[in-house]
Formats: C-alpha cells, sequence, structure tokens
C-alpha cells in the first residue's frame, strides 16, 4: 500500500499558554513588518511565541518579546536582534476597535498563533482576559472528564 502524503500545515508557531493562563473574548489576524533574515528563519520553524506581547503605541499594534533566532548562515553585514519589537499591520478601523476592547478593565492582546497565509507571515491576535487560579483548575478539570467520557464511549463500542 501506498503511503498517505501528509498535508504541510500552514501554522509556524502556536502559544498554547497563552490559552491556559488567558480566556480568549475576540481573534483578529495582522500582517508582520519582517526582515529578510527574519523569513529565513521563520521557514526554519525558529520562532518563539510564548512570553510575548502586543502593546498600543502611538495609535499603532507592537509585538514584543517574540524571539526569532537568526540562522547560522545569516549575512555577514547585519547584525540581527532575535527581541526586536515588530509592528503588525493592520487596518484603521480594526486597530481602533482594538484599542476599544483592551481599554476595558483586564483585557490586553496575546498573540496566540503565527501560520503562513498566501506565501506571507500572518499573526492570531487574541483579545484576552487573565484567568485565575479556579478558573485553570475548573478547565483542567473539564477537559479531564471530556477525554474520560470519550475513553469510556469508544470502549463500549
Amino acid at each position: 500500500m501506498a503511503k498517505k502524503k501528509k498535508v504541510p500545515s500552514n501554522t509556524i508557531a502556536l502559544n498554547r499558554k497563552a490559552r491556559h493562563d488567558f480566556s480568549i473574548e475576540d481573534n483578529f489576524e495582522a500582517g508582520i513588518v519582517l526582515e529578510g533574515w527574519e523569513i529565513k528563519s521563520i521557514r526554519e520553524g525558529r520562532v518563539q511565541l510564548s512570553e510575548s506581547y502586543i502593546v498600543v503605541h502611538k495609535n499603532e499594534l507592537m509585538w514584543y518579546g517574540g524571539h526569532i533566532t537568526p540562522l547560522l548562515s545569516a549575512s555577514t553585514h547585519i547584525k540581527p536582534d532575535p527581541t526586536r519589537s515588530r509592528k503588525l499591520l493592520m487596518h484603521r478601523r480594526e486597530i481602533d476597535r482594538l484599542i476599544g476592547q483592551i481599554e476595558r478593565k483586564g483585557y490586553t492582546l496575546l498573540p496566540l498563533a503565527l501560520y503562513w497565509k498566501h506565501g506571507r507571515v500572518k499573526m492570531d491576535i487574541g483579545v484576552a482576559k487573565g484567568k485565575k487560579a479556579h478558573d485553570k483548575r475548573a478547565a483542567d478539570k473539564e477537559r479531564d472528564w471530556n477525554r474520560e467520557k470519550q475513553r469510556t464511549l469508544k470502549s463500549s463500542r
């Protein structure tokens, strides 16, 4: 039998910790201003979203704390900075809507995922509110219960 070919995923990186620590209320898509060496590193999968965040600065969205590790074969005439701040690209109406949402108490912007779309790198941004410890425990308990429920249904067939 011939093996089935895997469909290549367009997802580059996920921020799994964000979904655990925050409840995501709304999602948006944004482009990122990147340099050439950053695109090459992203193609190699050398990007980290954890511990990064998004800030509104002078009515523009900036991504801080994202780590893109430079390749060893990068050009010698550039000095790559792996944790530099990067500008996010969105329509003015969307940015204004985001600013209105995060000005509410306790809301923040988080990068949830990086992915390819039509040959360009896009970021999934989430408007999030921090979870309390008891909320995290309840979510873990519900996830475990659903997993156990699926196991029992599968074994009873």
